[in-house]
């Protein structure tokens, strides 16, 4: 079997959990085709991504010129479809908040992302995400594409499930994939029941370079460490200032932020308010490896978060063998329990994420090492890549086996969509 991976921008710093997801795919025999609308290569500082990057291709990358190209070619040898995808972008695109010249601009891409797997044996896409991927593969749907899936990972995509048309997508597509129960709750509230069983949740997973090896003990130090990008939604406004509170009653740590986003200035500019220089250090974007050792060299992860899906880096943490403070958020209360792996508290609470800093850096490594063991078994069986993947891998060929059985669905022409590329180099 022979897909195509759908991302808004891929490779990306962050989003190390697709590559690794495409890579157990592809051990358990399905062959992944990587396209991704925009580049993000300016980013890049892990070689694995790197690596990914020459395997991808840049639907923006033809220009505009080359997508109003693509666009009127679809037009002029599939009329009909053409017809049916231009009305179904109005319906969506009406009154949206991105207007309608930005979901005709989603109907290019389609174009183009049709040329490319016209006359292929690509038999589905995969999109990553609710937003422009999901939009732009169920259009190519329509205009005869292959049949289509997605992934949810929220928060965005449940806030914005109106604007994002997320029943329609759900609706046509072959399977959706949240990646927890509490994300799946949340798209059977925007879909009719007739759907839900569509819904299938597939988590996040780490590969074997967290499993190989027993996790290196807790180490006997202040050090805590709050890994994710540096955005309002994750909170680190509110850590920085639990971590004024510790500062007042005396309290030595050291907190490193690995990181880096546009919220960075606002978190600069709080961590002077707050006289936190010397207990406060931002690393900017660093590879996966690095990663992995600012958290091996901290007695705990923290995340303050106000929105989330189920963070990747928690399970990291716990793999490594580290606990997790987090908050009652979303997906979160899935992985942590309370004072079973980690601690959680309530979203914003600024003295009882203080408290559970203050406990934290207090408590004997001997528990922490306790804790930590529990977290890195729950993770091996609950978010491991190899088992996930061979879940999705199970879905992705029976909806194939439903679709060649189905003469409902209306098959892919025959006919070949040239694609123009006009510029390989525009590559954002």
């Amino acid at each position: 079997m022979k897909i195509a991976y759908l991302i808004s921008q891929y490779p990306k710093v962050s989003h190390s959990f697709i590559r690794r997801e495409i890579t157990a795919l592809e051990a358990d025999g399905i062959e992944v085709v990587r396209y991704s609308i925009r580049s993000c290569a300016v980013e890049l500082v892990d070689q694995a991504d790197k690596q990914e990057l020459t395997k991808t291709r840049f639907i923006m990358a033809v220009g505009v010129v080359g997508l109003l190209l693509n666009l009127l070619k679809v037009a002029f040898t599939r009329p009909k479809r053409f017809l049916t995808a231009l009305g179904l972008t109005l319906k969506i695109g009406w009154g949206q908040d991105r207007g309608l010249l930005i979901h005709f601009a989603y109907l290019a891409e389609a174009c183009v992302l049709l040329g490319w797997v016209d006359g292929t044996d690509i038999s589905h896409i995969h999109a990553h995400f609710a937003f422009n991927p999901t939009t732009v593969a169920m259009l190519c749907y329509v205009l005869g594409g292959p049949t289509y899936s997605f992934t949810v990972h929220g928060p965005e995509e449940i806030d914005r499930a109106i604007i994002l048309s997320l029943e329609e997508k759900i609706k046509r597509a072959t399977f959706v994939a949240p990646i927890s129960s509490f994300c799946k709750s949340q798209l059977y509230r925007w879909c009719d029941r007739a759907y839900w069983s569509k819904i299938k949740v597939i988590h996040c997973g780490l590969d074997e370079q967290f499993f190989a090896n027993e996790p290196t003990p807790v180490p006997d130090n202040n050090h805590l460490v709050c890994v994710g990008r540096l955005s309002e939604q994750k909170g680190q406004l509110v850590l920085l200032e639990a971590a004024s509170h510790l500062v007042r009653e005396g309290i030595d740590f050291k907190l490193t932020l690995v990181g880096d986003g546009i919220f960075r200035p606002q978190v600069e500019k709080a961590i002077a308010d707050f006289n936190l220089e010397n207990h406060v250090e931002i690393t900017g974007w660093v590879t996966n490896a690095q990663v992995s050792q600012y958290i091996i060299d901290a007695r705990v992860m923290v995340l303050a978060s106000f929105a989330e899906g189920l963070p990747v880096v928690m399970m990291e943490a716990l793999a490594l063998g580290r606990p997790v403070i987090g908050t009652y958020i979303a997906g979160i209360p899935e992985l942590i329990e309370q004072e079973d792996c980690g601690w959680l508290v309530s979203a914003g609470a600024v003295n009882d994420l203080a408290e559970t800093m203050k406990k934290a850096l207090e408590l004997p490594v001997q528990q922490l090492q306790q804790m930590a063991s529990i977290g890195t078994a729950k993770v091996k069986q609950e978010h491991n890549i190899t088992i996930e993947a061979q879940k999705l891998a199970t879905l992705l060929r029976e909806s194939q086996k439903d679709t060649e059985s189905d003469s409902s669905i209306v098959p892919v022409s025959t006919s070949v969509v040239p694609t123009v590329a006009i510029s390989t180099a525009t590559n954002n």
